[in-house]
């Protein structure tokens, strides 16, 4: 069973995953995780350039991580939040995605898996580790 479905592909699940591949777009979606804030705000809280917070923001946005808008008064101001919909598929995904009842017992393909028993995972182990 694959997980990609005819709305979502594993190119389109990649551009979200390459978003979520930075610290400060982590930090970005955390905070806005804790409700609506302002591109001033997240200036202050995060501590980063405008052009970085900027930068940061589109890629998310992009992805549809993300949603925001202007200030109707003063249209420098602008608004971010998360958004919730796309929030809830990635949730679903995600936990689709990583459950272990998508294994489907198998053999071993080389001489180990002659006359085995189908298994599921390898059960590997680390015996040693070596440091230089």
């Amino acid at each position: 069973m694959t997980i990609a479905t005819p709305t979502r592909t594993f190119d389109e699940i990649a551009v979200v995953l390459k978003a979520l591949a930075d610290p400060n777009r982590l930090r970005i979606l955390d905070t806005l995780m804790q409700g609506v804030s302002c591109n001033g705000e997240l200036n202050e809280w995060l501590g980063l350039p405008p052009n970085l917070l900027s930068h940061h923001l589109r890629v998310l946005k992009k992805a549809g991580l993300i949603t925001s808008r202007r200030d109707s008064v003063d249209g420098r101001w602008i608004y971010y939040a998360v958004d919730l919909d796309a929030i809830a598929l990635w949730r679903t995904w995600f936990g689709d995605f990583f459950d272990p009842d998508r294994l489907q017992p198998r053999c071993l393909c080389g001489p180990e898996g002659e006359n085995q028993t189908p298994i599921t995972n390898l059960n590997l182990r680390v015996s040693h580790v070596t440091t230089n």
